[in-house]
């Protein structure tokens, strides 16, 4: 049997393993889950013939080590900053490895070693980075390939509720990890091109400027962007191109709301608040708002941010239960962000039942034969319920797809590397297909970048 070792037993494995136990008899496959909770291994096993759940914490050297140098391939899912240390050991062990996450620089820096040993390091390629890519890359060479130049791309995605599962004033609820949510976009200015010029929009901006986008079937979304759009420009090999734009995807409506937490500061995570143990969720909003003898606090926030008692945004605020003077903070030193998830935990987890939504969109246009033309491919997935989401979906699937193929030697560019190349980005987004993950593909004039209504 060849054995696949998967690190992490978190929320987007499921449906990875699933696709692993699919093909497990086909492909001679013994699948390993090691997860630092035996059950949460054992839960994803679930007694399949060819699975093992073990015991694997990532920081014990031996555990860690005794799994690597036994498997044919390892499959991390664990958070970003734990992959560098099951890479060492695929180095040492000489085992090619899967990751979903962002190339780090440590994980950069062992690229000409992987070389050397003729290994596959392959990274970026869950959903957003990872299908992102191989979408946009395919659509890309076409052009390239019948004589185009592109001279725009766009590209957005949103992890979101479902329709039938959209309940709540806000149109959202954590889909994927609540603290990226909370603290997007911080760290610096988002950085774009828009028609030959270079653009920046500080944090306490980005909310405010944001883009529509209309999905057939789906109705009307808007989007924040993303914090360096630029990166892109050598990943793709755009170098000439006029606008490159990426940005996340929401509810039209969320992002104005979301505002007022970053106006008020209440996304803060660069210090602790004393005593946030004993404070109230009233107590927490009003520590941010001036001091007044005799004004509520709802009157002092509607007065500080001119918010309307009949303005929508205020619903938003309510339906929260930002007001409460009886709920608990309960988390001691806390930053603001962190007592912001806490509530937002409250209102927005999913419920039972509830299903996810991803919804991508890429926008590319280019120059052919003297034309100015666009493509705008659009694609969604919904989940089936808590455990087997639209997220685990599309983060799971290109994953396994990509171990498979790596395992089977169908790719064998060394390397670390993410899904840019014809061989590994075509087979895969054919069999997405067979999951139901598809690309809309509508072609039309020209458009332009254009969200503000002015040019330059």
């Amino acid at each position: 049997m060849r054995k696949v070792l998967v690190i992490g037993a978190g929320k987007s494995t499921a449906v990875l393993i699933k696709y692993f136990q699919d093909k497990a008899e086909s492909e001679n496959l013994q699948i390993i889950i090691g997860d630092i909770s035996i059950e949460n291994a054992q839960k994803l096993a679930n007694n399949h013939p060819f699975s093992e759940a073990i015991l694997l914490d990532v920081f014990d050297k031996n555990s860690r080590e005794n799994a690597i140098q036994n498997a044919d391939i390892v499959v991390s899912m664990l958070p970003a900053r734990f992959h560098i240390e099951v890479a060492k050991d695929c180095l040492k062990y000489e085992k090619n490895m899967v990751t979903a996450s962002y190339v780090s620089e440590e994980m950069q820096e062992l690229d000409s070693e992987v070389r050397k040993k003729g290994l596959v390091f392959m990274n970026e390629i869950g959903l957003d980075p990872g299908i992102d890519h191989m979408s946009a890359m395919q659509v890309i060479d076409r052009i390239r390939n019948q004589g185009g130049k592109i001279i725009l791309f766009e590209s957005f995605t949103g992890g979101l509720v479902a329709p039938e599962s959209d309940t709540n004033l806000w149109n959202y609820k954590f889909t994927w990890n609540p603290r990226n949510v909370v603290i997007a976009g911080q760290g610096g200015s988002a950085e774009f091109l828009q028609e030959g010029t270079y653009k920046y929009i500080p944090y306490h901006k980005l909310f405010r400027r944001t883009e529509f986008l209309e999905v057939e079937g789906y109705g009307r979304f808007e989007a924040y962007a993303n914090r360096n759009s630029l990166k892109y420009q050598s990943i793709y090999g755009l170098e000439d191109i006029l606008t490159l734009y990426r940005g996340t995807i929401r509810r039209v409506g969320f992002s104005r709301a979301w505002n007022i937490f970053v106006q008020l500061g209440m996304t803060a995570d660069d210090y602790t608040i004393e005593n946030s143990e004993h404070m109230s969720y009233r107590d927490f909003m009003n520590s941010f708002l001036p001091y007044s003898p005799s004004d509520s606090v709802e009157l002092k926030l509607r007065h500080y941010l001119k918010i309307d008692q009949d303005d929508i945004m205020w619903d938003k605020l309510l339906e929260l239960d930002l007001f409460n003077p009886h709920k608990k903070v309960s988390i001691s030193n806390a930053t603001p962000a962190q007592i912001l998830q806490k509530i937002l935990m409250d209102k927005w987890t999913l419920d039972d039942g509830d299903k996810d939504m991803i919804v991508m969109y890429h926008k590319f246009g280019y120059e052919l034969n003297g034309k100015r033309q666009q493509i705008d491919a659009t694609m969604v997935s919904i989940g089936e319920d808590q455990t087997y989401t639209a997220m685990a979906r599309t983060v799971g699937l290109p994953v396994a797809m990509a171990a498979l193929r790596i395992l089977n030697k169908e790719y064998t560019h060394s390397g670390v590397q993410i899904p840019i190349k014809k061989e590994i980005y075509d087979p895969i987004l054919k069999e997405l297909e067979d999951f139901g993950i598809t690309f809309n593909e509508i072609e039309r004039d020209y458009l332009g970048y254009n969200p503000d209504g002015v040019k330059g």
